[in-house]
């Protein structure tokens, strides 16, 4: 419901001035005071207007309560003051100008059995029905009833013409010999100028209302302002008080403006503590913002836009600044991670939206607004919020080792996708990255950037400890070492695929861990074929089938090997490493024996650095004999001296040198 202007007859304690012919009610003011009575009584009683009014202001005070109620009634004061001052210098001007009159200076006033003779024109006494008739219109309501109804444009341009009348009466030396007459004439149109102000910061107060306020008294306000403003353009020459600008503009935009302030301060009022409570918060306020800028724009703007007055513009600069500060508010009071992000993401993805109006024709600002927080506060937030972080994503990669050493307790064997182990080490920390590098690049491009660097330093201390962690633990597997070593091809492709420029320093890490595990693999195939291998440095291969255990191992082997991503990276891209392996082959599968020194030479020149101990062993896999051996072993040193003393190890091609030869070779050698 619209709340209408209010008639006088609404308020008991405003009274209409009587008509000339009517008597006066005894309670009114003409009647003598008696000599218990406080002097501002009998000053008021012998002031008709100003008492009506003062009623009047009263009531006004009532009903808006609170600090509006003492700022209205300092208006008051500020008048009183105000006037007191303008009439020294008026008192001064006088002296100036008749040295030898005494200035009149108002002083007490007349007692209780003698009222004032104040002179008009020629020595006619002024009564106070004539002058309470100066603030009466000829429709028989006063000044005060016009202001309460919220008639301010007729209450206004009542005020006009009792100032014009009082400005050409001072003009014309009708005061001269009674200042006092003149100090109260003009206390009663500062007076009612004050209530104008007052209705007009009930007006905006009143507007964004329960009840609201008529399109009526909206449009009334916007032309009161703009009449006073036609009125006083500027400070008159004389500093005539009567004449000065009110600057009802700034009144009225500094009554939205605390409005604003009010309503945003009271959204989400009682909502509860945590993260909980403040998106609870926010979402009212956001609510209440939307709500009330509908509203601004669907009625006020409308109303006020044939006199000028940019209600949208103002309101909107009202709330963003009254969001801004309650933002600070609630920015110094948040704790942790999610209530730092909550702020963050309402501020840049909720009141930054151009959608946040719900209106496709409406959007924050045409002009630039302000940052809706300082940007040292917004800097603070960030900065609050990536410490949180950083504990955060360590607590969840130290959850995610916890979920994997379960899992090793309980002995779960990997899951087979597609024909490849599988662990979730690789899901829970794409994840992990990517949610929160999601979360921050919304709210800001920096702060994305920030969350990769705590993502990637993060998963670099996390590595090295998992790696740790389950060497250590007896889940060690051909499985579990193929599922993890999947995994890390996986970060390693995905990751740097995805985030090329933060996640380029942990490539090395993920491929020492996949090396790791990848030796640690070839280690348990090592440990198993070992005793088997010893077995073949006896007698009893001769007569037993010792080799099937042996391929049995391998063959296992190598089916988990089928189940583990092949290695990306090649030794070395050198041709001449191709020809090993064949040389070998020929001299292990040569049928005729007298060709076994001519695939030997072509071994011993195309890879120098190879040793005796390489020689003998490959000549122990033969088989040849004693004599055999001896001699094709002999050819061999006359061909490594001979190299050793020309071209040494043949422009740099290094291979044998870093093979090792097993101790169980040595046996074999040693047998031969």
């Amino acid at each position: 419901m619209l709340t209408t202007p209010r008639t006088a007859a609404a308020a008991p304690a405003l009274h209409s001035p009587q008509e000339p012919g009517e008597p006066p009610p005894p309670a009114q003011g003409t009647r003598r005071a008696s000599s218990g009575e406080a002097p501002s009584a009998q000053r008021e009683a012998s002031m008709p207007g100003l008492g009506t009014f003062r009623r009047a202001f009263s009531r006004v005070s009532q009903r808006a309560g609170g600090p509006a109620a003492e700022e209205d009634a300092s208006l008051l004061r500020r008048s009183s003051r105000f006037l007191l001052r303008s009439l020294r210098r008026s008192q001064d001007r006088r002296a100036a100008a008749d040295p030898g009159q005494a200035p009149a200076v108002p002083g007490p006033g007349p007692g209780p059995e003698e009222p004032s003779k104040a002179i008009d024109g020629a020595g006619r006494q002024a009564s106070p029905k004539e002058e309470l008739q100066e603030l009466e219109p000829e429709a028989g309501k006063s000044v005060a009833d016009l202001i309460t109804e919220w008639q301010l444009l007729a209450a206004f341009e009542q005020l006009q013409r009792l100032e014009a009348r009082l400005v050409a009466e001072k003009a014309s030396h009708t005061f001269e010999q009674d200042p006092t007459g003149f100090a109260r004439r003009a206390m009663d149109v500062c007076l009612h100028y004050d209530g104008l102000a007052a209705e007009i910061r009930a007006i905006v107060r009143e507007t964004l209302g329960p009840d609201g306020v008529a399109a009526a008294a909206l449009a009334e306000l916007a032309q009161v302002v703009r009449a006073e403003e036609e009125a006083h353009p500027g400070p008159p020459a004389d500093g005539d008080f009567l004449r000065t600008p009110r600057r009802w503009r700034g009144l009225w935009e500094d009554a939205v403006r605390r409005s604003a302030g009010e309503r945003v301060r009271a959204a989400g009022a009682g909502a509860a503590e945590g993260a909980a409570g403040l998106a609870r918060l926010l979402a009212e306020l956001g609510s209440l913002v939307r709500r009330d800028l509908q509203k601004v724009r669907r009625e006020v703007q409308p109303a006020c836009a044939a006199a000028g007055l940019p209600a949208w513009e103002t309101y909107l600069r009202a709330y963003h600044g009254a969001v801004a500060q309650r933002l600070q508010e609630l920015a110094r009071d948040a704790r942790g991670c999610e209530q730092l992000y909550i702020l963050l993401d309402w501020a840049a993805n909720v009141y930054g939206s151009p959608n946040f109006l719900d209106a496709p024709d409406l959007t924050l600002s045409t002009e630039p607004l302000p940052p809706l927080l300082a940007p040292e506060v917004w800097a603070q937030l960030e900065s609050d919020y990536t410490s949180f972080l950083e504990t955060k994503i360590a607590s969840c990669f130290e959850s995610i080792l916890q979920l994997e050493q379960s899992r090793w307790a309980a002995a779960v064997a990997p899951e087979v996708l597609q024909d490849r182990y599988h662990s979730s080490l690789s899901i829970d920390v794409h994840m992990l990255v990517a949610e929160h590098v999601k979360a921050a690049g919304a709210i800001s491009a920096e702060l994305e950037a920030t969350t990769l660097r705590i993502c990637a330093r993060a998963l670099g201390l996390f590595l090295p400890r998992f790696e740790k962690t389950f060497l250590e633990s007896e889940a060690v597997s051909e499985p579990h070492l193929g599922a993890y070593i999947n995994a890390f091809e996986e970060l390693r492709t995905n990751l740097l695929a995805r985030f090329p420029g933060t996640f380029t320093e942990l490539k090395q890490p993920l491929a020492a861990a996949t090396g790791i595990f990848q030796k640690r693999l070839l280690q348990g195939l090592q440990h198993d074929v070992q005793p088997l291998f010893r077995l073949l440095c006896t007698k009893a291969w001769l007569t037993e089938d010792t080799l099937r255990p042996l391929m049995d191992k391998v063959v296992a082997f190598a089916g988990h090997l089928e189940r583990v991503v092949p290695p990306r990276a090649q030794g070395s891209e050198a041709a001449w490493l191709d020809q090993a392996i064949p040389c070998v082959a020929d001299i292990l599968g040569e049928t005729y024996k007298d060709d076994i020194q001519r695939h030997l030479e072509a071994l011993i020149g195309s890879y120098p650095d190879i040793r005796r101990e390489h020689v003998l062993a490959i000549l122990a896999l033969r088989r040849l004999g004693r004599r055999r051996n001896h001699r094709l072993l002999q050819r061999a040193q006359d061909l490594l001296s001979a190299g050793r003393a020309g071209t040494g190890t043949a422009g740099g091609r290094v291979l044998f040198e870093e093979v090792p030869v097993p101790t169980s070779v040595d046996v074999l050698i040693t047998c031969i």
